[in-house]
């Protein structure tokens, strides 16, 4: 059969490379896919957007496709999964109506209080005295989130209230995040550890994925702005057995639980940002797909066929599914392009791509294309996620960097202490 990849990131390089690897599967079409998926066995890139419904389903009509992935949150929210069923497609993720959990924090947060999952207190705002109010409210320091989608990039955390102001004049004229931003969520600071924890769902029963970390904050350290994440690995020591039980029954069973009483049944890759706090684990935020890096450490973990878990799941057999995975830590790090979260240039040729990387490591492309001369050049913030297998995380990341040492393109960065917290707990 024929699986069809909707994206072009990270996370749809290491979707389309998990399931070129299933026996089901004689092809991997990418749309719009990258230049790592252009070169990746068994995957072919398709010049469609990943919005580009009508286009998307024609494809899959034409090519005979059996399984269609969704990676980005973007289709999700405009309905590709409800077009595709519609159409009697097998399309993996949640729809439209679920997808809200992401698409809206403010749907997200009224629906946590609904249904008592455990989250930060907050607000939401329209106008900026509302919003000083609630900052005057709930206090200093506090997390300030455009309501909408804003690529993983919509959230600003601030602790003084000349920021504050400063910030939500900024989100609620529309000119740092457009329409996202015409609505503020306005939050609680929690103080924990954060982790990300991501199920296969299928409207009623969860089947969890390998825990895993990610790291938001640009530099070193955790400073610096918010990003789509500079790196992540799996799994992530500080949800042991007894935390994972209790996300499991304080968050992810009661959310699909509510959903279900909601009419929004929630089918599909579900991920819980969760700050592991004095008082238990409180939801940061929910998307409704993989995450993005944390895609790529628990997929090269994964020892299961990807294709055949998804087909099981739709066709109500979850429950009777047992993954497997690599007992080794898997680490991936980001290597961005200068002056990402904000401006940054692209198509600078990317040098090193070409080395003999061994097994155990595994270079998954993002902001990448080809140029004119076939050669592979940036065209994101985000251009590669270097990740590899190591017996713990020190020895993944140090792995992970060695082979990262090979690769550059002007204007490069990365952090170097992906894991730190891990390797400190050691």
């Amino acid at each position: 059969m024929k699986v069809l990849v909707i994206g072009g990131g990270g996370r749809e390089h290491a979707l389309a490379w998990k399931a070129a690897q299933s026996s089901q599967v004689d092809e991997v079409l990418v749309a719009p896919g990258n230049a790592g998926t252009a070169s990746e066995p068994g995957c072919r890139n398709v010049d469609i957007g990943a919005e580009d419904i009508d286009a998307l389903l024609e494809l899959a009509r034409t090519e005979l496709v059996g399984l269609t992935i969704v990676g980005p949150e973007a289709p999700l929210a405009a309905g590709v999964v409800d077009r595709f069923q519609a159409a009697g497609l097998a399309c993996f993720g949640p729809s439209a109506k679920a997808a809200q959990l992401e698409s809206s924090k403010a749907f997200a947060k009224d629906f946590m209080a609904r249904h008592r999952i455990p989250t930060a207190r907050y607000g939401v705002v329209e106008s900026v005295d509302e919003g000083m109010d609630m900052v005057n409210s709930i206090g200093l320091p506090l997390v300030l989130k455009a309501d909408g989608l804003a690529a993983g990039k919509g959230v600003v955390i601030v602790d003084r209230l000349d920021q504050a102001r400063a910030t939500l004049e900024d989100m609620l004229s529309g000119q740092a995040f457009g329409e996202a931003g015409h609505r503020v969520v306005v939050e609680e600071f929690l103080i924990g550890e954060e982790a990300s924890f991501i199920v296969i769902a299928d409207g009623e029963h969860a089947l969890p994925l390998a825990t895993s970390q990610d790291h938001k904050r640009r530099d070193e350290g955790d400073q610096g702005p918010n990003t789509g994440g500079m790196g992540a690995y799996s799994p992530a020591p500080v949800v042991d057995a007894a935390m994972h039980q209790r996300i499991l029954q304080e968050v992810i069973q009661p959310t699909l639980s509510g959903m279900q009483a909601d009419g929004c049944r929630f089918t599909g890759f579900l991920y819980a940002g969760v700050m592991l706090t004095d008082d238990g684990p409180k939801v940061l935020e929910f998307n409704v797909r993989f995450g993005d890096p944390e895609t790529q450490p628990i997929l090269m973990r994964l020892q299961s066929d990807l294709v055949e878990t998804l087909q099981r799941t739709l066709d109500g057999h979850i429950q009777d599914i047992e993954l497997g995975w690599d007992e080794r830590v898997a680490l991936g790090i980001v290597l961005a392009a200068g002056g990402y979260p904000d401006g940054y240039e692209k198509g600078k040729p990317i040098s090193g791509l070409d080395s003999d990387f061994p097994h155990h490591v595994k270079v998954f492309h993002a902001g990448t294309r080809l140029d004119e001369q076939g050669q592979v050049v940036t065209s994101g913030g985000r251009v590669l996620c270097v990740t590899a297998l190591g017996p713990n995380v020190k020895a993944a990341r140090d792995q992970a960097l060695e082979w990262m040492a090979r690769i550059g393109f002007e204007g490069a960065f990365y952090r170097s202490d992906i894991g730190h917290r891990a390797i400190s707990r050691d």
